[in-house]
């Protein structure tokens, strides 16, 4: 299993970052990946680690393809991504149709207590796709993942 490199509680499978695996006779196996967004700066490294695992796994010729033929979004985040983002401290993303305003920052369940009595100090995080939010019950400040569409 390969983990995300920015927020290890989370497998890049379970992110949604892996769009296409085959594997063919001889042992070669193919992995398309869809990064996040386009200036991601883990994308070498998390094709590298694909390599890696897949290697170690057996199989002798491996491809790992970037691909932006799919956009990534939020709701590429399976359940289990889901929990490990809370796991990390991060507030996952709402589901959403596709469309949604700026406001549905604002409320956003604090990932440590639960509680939704929050606030959003900024909608610019450490990372594009994060956010900056305080909760009133727990005095804690967190960030959340952004919903991308």
């Amino acid at each position: 299993m390969v983990m995300d490199p920015e927020i290890p509680t989370i497998s890049i499978v379970d992110l949604g970052i892996v769009t296409k695996i085959s594997s063919e006779k001889d042992n070669n196996a193919f992995v398309q990946l869809t990064p996040t967004f386009s200036g991601c700066p883990a994308l070498k490294i998390m094709e590298q680690l694909v390599i890696d695992a897949l290697k170690t796994a057996g199989y002798s010729e491996v491809v790992v393809q970037t691909s932006f033929e799919t956009q990534w979004n939020t709701n590429m985040i399976s359940e289990k991504g889901r929990a490990a983002l809370l796991e990390h401290g991060l507030a996952p993303p709402p589901k959403h149709d596709g469309y949604f305003e700026l406001d549905v920052l604002s409320d956003i369940a604090c990932p440590l207590c639960g509680s939704r009595n929050t606030t959003m100090h900024t909608p610019f995080g450490p990372t594009l796709c994060r956010s900056m939010h305080y909760c009133k019950n727990c005095s804690n400040a967190f960030e959340a993942f952004k919903p991308v569409s």
